[in-house]
């Protein structure tokens, strides 16, 4: 800034010191071309005039021989004698010729004027750097206390006390970036909220087949009859309870997998296109179960930068609960759409309703007729939420199916 007001202030001195040069020069030029034009014997006419010339014009004319100049139509230049400052000007008196018409003027009185504004220049910009420099300190202090306020905030939180920023308390310059903090304290809630249930369902989940498996051995172990028949029915039902517990810990693995994909580089993506592969794959999987999707795409080519995998996750568990709850020779509808700035999804299917009364989104939560571990949903969540999107599931009217909306801006 300081260097910005010191250009400027050169910059303006100059201007005002060439404009009141050149100004000087065209008067000169003018005064030696009236000589020049109406003196016929000019060497004697301006001893003659000398002294009318200095005391009318203020300018001091002579015949000058300057070989050191080379031949130029005109010359101008200042000099400085005694303190005192003058204006040259070298006029050719006649032509190939070194003889010149000297026009001398004494500038002292306005190249002073000068200085003097040159310094009043200076002074200004002093106190106008200072007045900044005032300005900028108490300016930083009133945007740095709200910053500072905010810093506070965050620095207490934890993992335990997650407290929202207020933001009446802020200037409204600082309301959406307290917003953003508030959404992003929102997702870290609901995110601590479903891991801690996780990790209690999890455990609860293993903690099941684990005591069956331990049941049965043990009462096997305790009959006096310990034919085959015995034996092979315990280890049968140990082989279900193993059965039940890779199924749970395969889709803790997958909610790793998903941890991970939230890592992933975004990628620019025809998302008309790779929806419809993702279609294509369970196409078999429904037709293997009698059951048939019917696709409508209002959109035919979309280019978007998204995680792919993410997107992936949500669909393929859509579709997943869409087939397993739907009944034998029913149909599942896949819509495609854009509204205003948004991508739609809409998958809508017959058959069971969603159960009320629990959260259907929380990790192990599945209905009585599910043979699922309770986790595609929550996982659905999750990576909607990493995709900025939202995902909605709701009865339908008549509670004989369920329609599931997915939501993304574009």
């Amino acid at each position: 800034m300081a260097t910005l007001v010191f250009i400027t202030s050169f910059s303006l001195y100059y201007y005002i010191h060439i404009t009141s040069i050149n100004e000087l020069k065209k008067t000169l030029e003018e005064q030696a071309e009236y000589l020049l034009k109406h003196y016929d014997t000019l060497a004697k006419d301006i001893k003659k005039q000398n002294n009318i010339l200095n005391n009318s014009l203020g300018i001091k004319a002579t015949i000058e021989s300057a070989p050191y100049i080379h031949y130029q139509p005109k010359l101008f230049r200042i000099i400085k004698k005694e303190n005192r400052y003058y204006l040259q000007g070298f006029f050719p008196y006649e032509f190939n010729s070194q003889e010149y018409l000297l026009l001398t003027k004494d500038i002292t009185r306005r190249i002073k004027s000068e200085n003097v504004i040159y310094k009043a220049i200076i002074l200004v910009n002093i106190a106008s750097l200072v007045l900044i420099i005032i300005y900028a300190f108490v300016l930083s202090k009133m945007l740095l206390r709200p910053i500072n306020t905010v810093s506070r905030k965050i620095a207490k939180m934890n993992e335990k006390q997650l407290n929202k920023i207020d933001i009446k308390s802020l200037p409204i310059e600082f309301e959406p970036l307290a917003n953003s903090i508030n959404q992003l304290i929102n997702k870290i809630e609901h995110f601590l909220k479903y891991k801690k249930e996780l990790f209690i369902g999890a455990a609860h989940e293993l903690k099941t087949p684990l005591a069956v498996m331990k049941t049965k051995s043990q009462v096997a172990l305790l009959k006096k009859d310990k034919s085959s028949k015995n034996l092979e029915a315990a280890i049968k039902q140990n082989i279900n309870s193993i059965n039940s517990l890779n199924a749970t810990i395969e889709s803790i693995l997958a909610f790793g997998r998903e941890e991970g994909a939230q890592f992933e580089e975004a990628k620019n993506i025809d998302i008309v296109k790779f929806i419809s592969n993702i279609l294509d794959e369970f196409e078999i999987i429904a037709i293997k179960d009698e059951k048939y999707i019917i696709r409508d795409f209002k959109i035919k080519k979309l280019n978007l930068t998204i995680q792919p995998s993410l997107l992936r996750q949500v669909l393929q568990n859509l579709l997943q609960n869409a087939i397993r709850f739907s009944p034998k020779g029913e149909k599942i509808f896949f819509k495609l759409f854009m509204w205003e700035d948004n991508l739609i999804i809409r998958v809508k299917n017959k058959g069971e309703p969603l159960p009320k009364n629990f959260d259907i989104y929380a990790p192990f939560q599945r209905s009585k007729k599910s043979s699922g571990t309770g986790l595609g949903l929550f996982l659905a969540k999750n990576a909607t939420n990493s995709l900025n999107a939202t995902l909605k599931l709701e009865n339908l009217r008549n509670n004989k199916g369920v329609v599931a909306t997915f939501i993304l801006k574009t």
